[in-house]
């Protein structure tokens, strides 16, 4: 039966909206299709090695592996209905001289599965070198605001400062884990095992030939290109899908905890950070006058997405049983697609953000000058015991001029604190005036930040390479 897809009829988002062609591709059903047959052509060409086959029909299988016919396979797989029997049929009606010996020896799960590691795998490249560009993109940031001064917030609260570039360097450091845990992921196929694991079939079909069913799917996976797994069922263990699919949601949500934190720092009352605005764009329908952080929103919302993606892959992997059931089938056809979609559309739309995001640096100060007295009184807190005063004395001092300066900012006026610090003759015998207007200075108590925010840009790009 032949389906045309319109916008007519449900599409999914990450059909046309979300992600990008080159992923899109990876999880297409040609694409599927064109992998199936490829395995199918290996298995071919090992089997010829045997002595089972002929070289005249491994190379019919090899002419004809390309010629994909979506159409001709749906009408088989209506009357059927088994869709890797569909494509053996359309395949063998294509081949008249390999076509009767298409998926010898093999079970569905013996193609299917490797199929399905080859696209995590691919998937899992095209990630990995997006999330390269975003933190290449974070170390530019990190050193160009590395020795900004800006207030830092604890429980959402002002604290005490830090630099806008050491902030940068919080998210890169999550991110950079994130990508050394992809990295590290050996995607593998199950190899060609049989029914249920034992290679039965492969033992009858290759006795008396020179080729051991371990030499025959060596020979293929190699072919392929992906390692095994020494032991399976009928499937590749589930435990993969769910290790590939953790490791995007915590790649999920680094991004979130950036996206989120900016929506914060683009509110107006902070107004230190802003996602680039269009000069057509529209924020509201209703109010004009809005810039909507919609591009942060937009990376929360799918993160979100992937997170409960991660759920359905555990118990994938925790509910199959014995040696298999098909009750991950469905639902494996959605969340792998959906899973890389929906995290390359979030590396491109951060990357995306970060190359027009705007820091505004009068806003920085403004919060600076306005909060940041609060944590410099630990400088005078300091210095004063240092010169032979009590610290829990000193510390009841500056708590007391602190809440008298915290009422005046909570009503909308200049914080005073760094006069009442100055002023306050109970200090008087320990540092004089001046000393304590030049250690109210917040600007200056940044600690290391600024150095480590450019040591960490510098260990980005030799991790990347």
């Amino acid at each position: 039966m032949s389906k045309t897809f319109d916008h007519s009829l449900y599409l999914s988002p990450f059909t046309w909206r979300y992600g990008s062609e080159e992923m899109r591709a990876v999880w297409s059903e040609v694409n599927k299709r064109l992998l199936w047959r490829q395995i199918w052509v290996e298995i071919a060409r090992a089997q010829q090695a045997a002595g089972l086959v002929t070289a005249e029909q491994v190379a019919d299988l090899q002419a004809h592996a390309e010629h994909i016919d979506i159409n001709r396979a749906e009408a088989i797989e209506a009357e059927i209905q088994h869709d890797l029997m569909a494509e053996v049929k359309t395949f063998a009606e294509q081949c008249a001289v390999g076509g009767n010996i298409i998926h010898l020896g093999a079970t569905s799960a013996d193609v299917e599965d490797n199929a399905d590691a080859i696209r995590i795998r691919d998937s899992l490249r095209l990630l990995i070198a997006r999330l390269e560009i975003v933190l290449l993109r974070f170390a530019e940031l990190m050193e160009t605001f590395a020795d900004q001064p800006a207030i830092a917030f604890t429980h959402i609260q002002p604290a005490e400062p830090t630099t806008t570039g050491y902030r940068f360097a919080m998210y890169a450091q999550d991110l950079l884990e994130d990508y050394q845990t992809l990295k590290a992921i050996i995607v593998r196929g199950k190899g060609f095992k049989g029914a249920v694991g034992s290679r039965a079939s492969y033992t009858d079909l290759f006795a008396g030939t020179a080729v051991t069913p371990q030499q025959f799917e060596t020979a293929v996976m190699e072919a392929i290109g992906l390692p095994s797994y020494a032991i399976a069922g009928q499937t590749y263990p589930r435990k993969q899908d769910y290790t590939v699919l953790a490791a995007l949601g915590g790649l999920a949500g680094s991004l979130y905890k950036f996206a989120f934190d900016l929506r914060l720092l683009q509110s107006p009352v902070i107004g230190e950070w802003h996602e680039g605005f269009g000069a057509k764009q529209i924020g509201s329908s209703a109010m004009p006058f809005k810039r909507n952080p919609i591009n942060a929103e937009k990376m929360d919302s799918l993160a979100r997405f992937v997170a409960n993606l991660t759920h359905t892959a555990w118990e994938n992997a925790a509910h199959s049983l014995l040696e298999r059931t098909l009750d991950d089938s469905a639902n494996r056809r959605e969340i792998l697609p959906s899973a890389f979609l929906a995290c390359d559309e979030l590396l491109i739309v951060c990357e995306r953000i970060l190359k027009r995001l705007h820091v505004n640096a009068e806003a920085v100060a403004r919060n600076l000058a306005q909060y940041g007295l609060f944590s410099a009184t630990e400088r005078v807190l300091m210095a004063a015991v240092k010169a032979g005063a009590d610290r829990q004395e000193i510390h009841e001092i500056l708590r007391q001029l602190s809440m008298q300066a915290w009422e005046a900012v909570t009503n909308g006026n200049n914080n005073p604190l760094a006069a009442l610090v100055a002023e306050e003759s109970r200090l008087n015998d320990y540092l004089t005036p001046a000393e304590r207007l030049d250690l109210m200075n917040a600007s200056a108590h940044i600690g290391d930040t600024e150095e480590r925010a450019r040591a960490f840009a510098t260990h980005i790009r030799e991790v990347i390479g």
